[in-house]
């Protein structure tokens, strides 16, 4: 059994097949870890390693084929459909390598959305979302739309949306992949940071040999198993 007060994410002997027979894919294959709460980690290795796959059902956005995956001491195939929904709206925070905001909205409508969405009073969204600008440090550049932020920006902007309702993890897929190699560094400080000093679980799958060398761990990954802890 899991102990939620130690462990915030977890796996025991989880695979995840894709298709059948003889084409069956075996993306992660047979893989048991535990991150602790406020710990920084990266998912790293080639492409194809399977690293992505494990983000996915760390985060319950995937279901393993087999094993089993707790989140916050709750196995996460024994939620429906509906908890695991609630769970990524309230306790999960995701950045990708893309940014993925929406164009015609500023900074700060980007990082209120969720919010917004959620139901959350005008002043309350306005605090909170100001709150997250200020963490990373764009508090000047709300009013600003993406195409007239720089892409670390952009990137920050999406990490202030992503912490905004407040999660207690955060995973990020690539999230320096579109940028130098300086942007990249702040963007890893801030992750660092959030960690440290907010005690926010970061789990992130990444190429970036430099952001790889400012978490608390790093699990190599090659053919769907973790090969190598550091």
């Amino acid at each position: 059994m899991v102990e939620a007060v130690t462990t915030a994410l977890a796996t025991e002997s989880a695979t995840r097949e894709f298709g059948e027979g003889e084409s069956a894919v075996r993306a992660v294959n047979d893989v048991t870890v535990n991150i602790a709460p406020g710990e920084f980690v990266a998912l790293v290795g080639r492409s194809g390693s399977g690293k992505t796959t494990l983000l996915n059902l760390l985060a319950g956005l995937d279901r393993p084929s087999s094993g089993k995956v707790w989140f916050e001491g709750r196995e996460l195939s024994q939620m429906p459909e509906r908890e695991l929904v609630g769970l990524r709206r309230e306790k999960i925070g995701f950045v990708f390598q893309s940014f993925g905001l929406i164009p015609l909205l500023s900074a700060f409508e980007n990082v209120e959305l969720p919010l917004h969405i959620g139901g959350i009073s005008w002043r309350d969204r306005r605090r909170r979302a100001n709150e997250a600008l200020d963490l990373v440090g764009l508090l000047g550049r709300a009013g600003h739309r993406p195409y007239e932020l720089s892409g670390g920006e952009q990137q920050r902007v999406a990490i202030a949306r992503a912490l905004v309702a407040g999660p207690s993890v955060l995973f990020a897929d690539e999230p320096t992949g579109e940028l130098d190699s300086v942007t990249a560094q702040s963007i890893g400080g801030i992750m660092r940071d959030i960690a440290a000093s907010r005690g926010v679980t970061v789990v992130t799958a990444t190429h970036d040999v430099m952001l790889a060398g400012m978490t608390d761990r790093r699990l190599q990954m090659a053919d769907g198993r973790i090969t190598a802890v550091e």
